[in-house]
């Protein structure tokens, strides 16, 4: 579904993606671990268009997406919620959903009742504006917004970073939930325990490059790995 070949990418002169490389295919949920600094989010950014990679090749579902902007990355079914909130302030929690809701052909399985099914605490304020949600509540609406734009992958960077315990707990859970439903799914967090728990395959990057990749019984069963790049 995705593959990174080889993937070079720079801010400036100062190269931060040296000869990446990982694959998601259909149905998989795929983390993305590492120190700060390592490059994860640079990863997502060159995925998305929205920073250049400049070696390499970024393929999904068989089409090179280097040099397409990100509009038409998102058009072609990939569903990004970013580290960080970046919700409408000024807009409801209706409104948000609804502005990216998409649906093609009237066969998109994500709809704003089905949204409002996986985060209860949205439906309880449908009505608030996104300036008037918590922390938490805002990151459920980050989620929920990139899920109604029907997305055949979904990446999400930081997925329970900042969060309260019970929020992140929730955010497990949709997880969870999306994988039963077969949602492609590649994550960025610093949850070894959850991240082993739900998903079917990770890698590991260090300055720029994948050190290590495996199954999670691989990675819960080595400790040097565990401690050597995460610090666990």
């Amino acid at each position: 579904m995705l593959e990174l070949q080889d993937v070079e990418a720079a801010y400036g002169r100062s190269q931060v993606l040296f000869g990446m490389h990982l694959r998601v295919e259909p149905g998989e949920v795929v983390t993305l671990m590492g120190r700060n600094g390592m490059g994860k989010t640079t990863t997502v950014r060159a995925i998305m268009g929205m920073t250049r990679a400049h070696a390499g090749s970024i393929r999904f579902e068989g089409r090179d997406l280097r040099g397409l902007p990100p509009f038409r990355i998102a058009k072609l079914g990939l569903g990004l919620v970013p580290e960080g909130r970046q919700i409408f302030p000024n807009l409801s929690v209706r409104e948000n959903l609804l502005a990216t809701a998409r649906r093609e052909r009237g066969t998109g399985r994500w709809t704003l009742g089905r949204v409002l099914e996986m985060f209860p605490r949205l439906a309880q304020r449908v009505a608030a504006m996104g300036n008037q949600l918590s922390g938490g509540e805002q990151q459920m609406l980050s989620r929920g917004r990139a899920l109604m734009t029907n997305p055949r992958l979904l990446i999400l960077d930081e997925a329970t970073e900042g969060l309260a315990p019970l929020i992140r707990a929730e955010i497990w859970r949709c997880l969870e939930n999306l994988k039963a439903e077969g949602e492609s799914i590649l994550v960025i967090d610093k949850n070894v325990e959850a991240l082993t728990r739900i998903a079917d395959r990770h890698y590991i990057i260090e300055k720029g490059a994948v050190a290590w990749s495996g199954r999670s019984a691989e990675l819960r069963a080595d400790q040097a790995v565990l401690h050597r790049f995460l610090g666990v």
